[in-house]
């Protein structure tokens, strides 16, 4: 398989790729510990950033961002120096006008190539993350100066749509399990409290049911406590699942499902 599809982790972490893509990616996850890292520190990275905060800035920033325009001069670019093709030393005693040496750059290897694409990725990810795909963006200083308003969370955003759907489950050890689903903003997200681990190399995997195909949500990160926003689309499917799968993930469950949920008409 080509170095190619290492590249798609960050894509994959903000739900990026298509059917296919994600497909052929979920299964590459299987034997790669190295995009499983990448995948999931890049799902923990969006989900903290759908939960922050942001402060608005003062009144008086626009303004004196203005007045400083006009005395900003931006630099030119940095251009490296590249020695002229052909170009000799000067000739001098025992010299005999060798040709200079040139300098080469050091080319830059797969993994660096890859890993710079993640970054760059993951960089995205700050601005277009959001539960479901969402993307806003939004002027410290626009004119109808909504930036006063709080920022919702991502359960906060669901639990306030005129179409919600909660759905409870307690678990025989008591752990619990909380889905909302909102098909008007065809978002959906889990919360769990007091979640046990999974059993050590699996992991638990969600799933949006599809007519008789179960479509992977995304994996639950490990931790007892954790808001899980479900990727791929909630409005049209009929019910979600939680299984567990290997480490990595599986394209299709491997198993049956320890939670399964059917969606009603809100």
């Amino acid at each position: 398989m080509s170095d190619d599809i290492h590249a798609l982790s960050g894509a994959y972490a903000v739900d990026a790729l298509d059917d296919i893509e994600r497909a052929q990616f979920e299964r590459h996850l299987a034997g790669c510990e190295t995009c499983r890292e990448e995948v999931a520190s890049l799902q923990e990275a969006s989900a903290l950033l759908a939960e922050t905060t942001m402060t608005p800035p003062g009144a008086d920033l626009r303004d004196r961002v203005l007045a400083q325009i006009a005395t900003v001069r931006p630099l030119p670019p940095v251009v490296p120096p590249v020695a002229p093709v052909g170009t000799h030393a000067p000739d001098g005693p025992g010299t005999g006008g060798t040709p200079a040496p040139a300098t080469a750059t050091a080319p830059t290897s797969a993994s660096g190539t890859r890993r710079l694409r993640t970054l760059l990725v993951a960089a995205a990810a700050v601005v277009a993350v959001g539960v479901g795909g969402t993307v806003v963006a939004q002027q410290p200083w626009s004119d109808d100066d909504t930036s006063q308003a709080p920022r919702l969370s991502a359960v906060e955003r669901i639990q306030q749509a005129a179409d919600v759907q909660t759905f409870r489950h307690r678990f025989p050890d008591g752990a619990e399990a909380v889905l909302y689903r909102s098909a008007s903003l065809n978002e959906a997200v889990v919360v769990t409290h007091d979640m046990g681990p999974a059993p050590e190399g699996k992991v638990f995997q969600t799933w949006l049911q599809h007519d008789d195909t179960m479509v992977s949500a995304g994996l639950m990160p490990e931790g007892p406590d954790n808001v899980v926003p479900l990727r791929g689309d909630p409005a049209t499917a009929d019910g979600f699942g939680i299984t567990v799968e290997p480490a990595g993930g599986s394209v299709i469950p491997s198993q049956d499902p320890l939670l399964v949920v059917e969606f009603t008409d809100a």
